[in-house]
């Protein structure tokens, strides 16, 4: 009895070591389980947001086809609601042909999207000892990187911003832009234009590169597009609009300007609404990780910029004017967006106020600067919204950035911050980012816009073709075929009647 006892005694000694002999083993094989599947989670919901949000971002079109069409006269509606819709096929294939591969070829590591290193040769030259990328070269027709997921996901993604910037110009060109003109000169943006620059800014181009090898701050830093896709689209927009002249009856002998007002404002503030829900895609989503949480100070700074962008825009046209003008409204609004998009990740709340509402007077000044001083004629306000207001974003984000976020952005340690936090550096990769932009977006543009003419006989309607409106003669369909419309003459003075006709079947 004794024996059995000293056996049980011992054995229920030696039970628990050997217990803990084996618990190493099997814990770190089950943590070793764990954490790949864990890492594998945090890879597919990375995947699902991106997807999600680009969906988000390819429904903005349609908000943008309500707010052109809505500020534009109701016999060019259909024109310019086509132009919309279009822009979208045109500007792709350009996209897929060639200009993901100048963009991203180069890209390097796909963090987020699980590590995917196959797009990885970029076209550079060497100054001082430090090579320079310029474009990617992998890519072309989406070839190489066959059913590669992380490739197509981030196509996707960046295929729908780059039809944001496609888009700008139809709104600063309607009313007198062929239609063969426009499909030609879309498929140059989608292909080069944007590709190039975007490339320079968020596919390890030299612009990214200014804080590695220049030593400005984190080098160009534009989380979501205010220069890669508004700015751009701003140039495009100015460039284009000033090449193809503006609107009869735009302008008096004594080069004072008259108002040509669009037809339907309710669509305009409807498709407004639609570009405000698609933006919390646009700034959010290029987290490219739903299992980063900056992700919700992402969208509420989005958020509180488009508000703030809208107040201080309709103040300043309720004081200046007597009335607030719900088109200043949309514009302001969008404009507090636009500006709000490139340091959305990296300021406090007030931050993104002030940010915002600077933008929604910026605007407002900017419509009338380029209308008088500049000459050009923009129907819809794209110019100011996203031109001037993508580099107010910029600048911003060189200004308030506040060294919360973004660690190592960019290959630099540490995180961004701007001049008001301690790093002028950080302000002075901004300016070099927007004067690049300026002169390599708008000397493309030229270009393209020269070769588009070249293609297809030039880019202006004719006088008769204008005066009739561009739903007839250019697409064959009217948009209103059946109700009388404002034929929305030009405004020749304040007190001028406004004309009605019902319009030709």
């Amino acid at each position: 009895m004794k024996r059995s006892s000293l056996v049980a005694l011992l054995l229920a000694a030696l039970c628990p070591l050997g217990l803990a002999a084996q618990a190493p083993a099997g814990s770190d094989s089950l943590a070793t389980a764990a954490n790949v599947a864990a890492a594998a989670n945090t890879v597919a919901v990375n995947f699902v947001w991106t997807l999600v949000c680009g969906f988000l971002v390819m429904f903005m079109q349609a908000g943008f086809a309500m707010v052109e069409t809505g500020f534009t006269r109701a016999k060019n509606a259909a024109h310019t609601f086509a132009m919309n819709f279009m822009v979208y096929g045109l500007a792709m294939m350009g996209y897929w042909v060639c200009g993901f591969a100048i963009q991203a070829g180069g890209l390097g590591p796909m963090a987020t999207l699980g590590g995917f290193d196959k797009l990885n040769t970029e076209y550079v030259v060497t100054i001082g000892g430090k090579a320079w990328g310029l474009f990617g070269h992998t890519g072309f027709f989406l070839t190489g990187v066959a059913y590669a997921a992380p490739v197509f996901t981030y196509f996707l993604f960046q295929m729908v911003f780059m039809d944001t910037t496609a888009t700008i110009p139809t709104g600063a060109m309607a009313e007198r832009w062929r239609f063969s003109a426009f499909c030609v000169f879309t498929v140059f943006i989608g292909a080069i234009i944007y590709p190039l620059y975007a490339n320079w800014v968020w596919g390890g181009g030299w612009l990214a590169q200014l804080g590695t090898h220049a030593g400005l701050g984190h080098g160009h830093i534009d989380f979501a597009g205010s220069s890669v896709v508004h700015l751009t689209g701003g140039v495009i927009a100015f460039v284009g609009a000033k090449l193809l002249g503006p609107r009869r009856g735009k302008y008096n002998p004594d080069g004072t300007p008259n108002a040509i007002p669009g037809h339907n404002i309710p669509m305009a503030l409807f498709g407004t609404f639609i570009l405000c829900f698609g933006w919390f895609g646009f700034n959010s989503g290029s987290t490219l990780a739903g299992s980063d949480l900056r992700i919700g100070v992402i969208a509420t700074n989005t958020m509180l910029a488009g508000a703030a962008g809208s107040i201080t825009a309709m103040l300043f046209m309720w004081t200046k004017f007597g009335k607030p003008d719900p088109s200043m409204l949309a514009n302001g609004a969008l404009a507090g967006l636009v500006a709000i998009t490139a340091p959305c990740a990296f300021v406090t709340a007030p931050s993104a106020v002030l940010i915002g509402g600077v933008a929604g007077v910026l605007v407002c000044w900017a419509v009338f600067f380029v209308e008088r001083n500049l000459m050009v004629d923009d129907p819809v306000g794209a110019i100011s919204v996203h031109g001037f207001n993508g580099a107010w974003g910029i600048l911003a984000t060189g200004l308030l950035a506040d060294g919360t976020y973004g660690d190592g952005w960019n290959g630099v340690s540490g995180a961004p911050r701007g001049l008001f936090y301690g790093d002028g550096g950080q302000f002075v990769a901004g300016c070099v980012g927007i004067l690049a932009n300026v002169v390599a977006v708008g000397a493309l543009t030229y270009v393209c816009y020269k070769i588009t003419a070249l293609l297809v006989g030039g880019h202006r309607v004719s006088a008769e073709a204008e005066e009739l409106g561009l739903d007839l003669p250019e697409m064959g369909a009217l948009a209103y075929p059946d109700t009388p419309e404002v034929s929305s003459a030009v405004l020749l003075s304040e007190s001028a009647a406004i004309s009605y006709k019902a319009s030709a079947a």
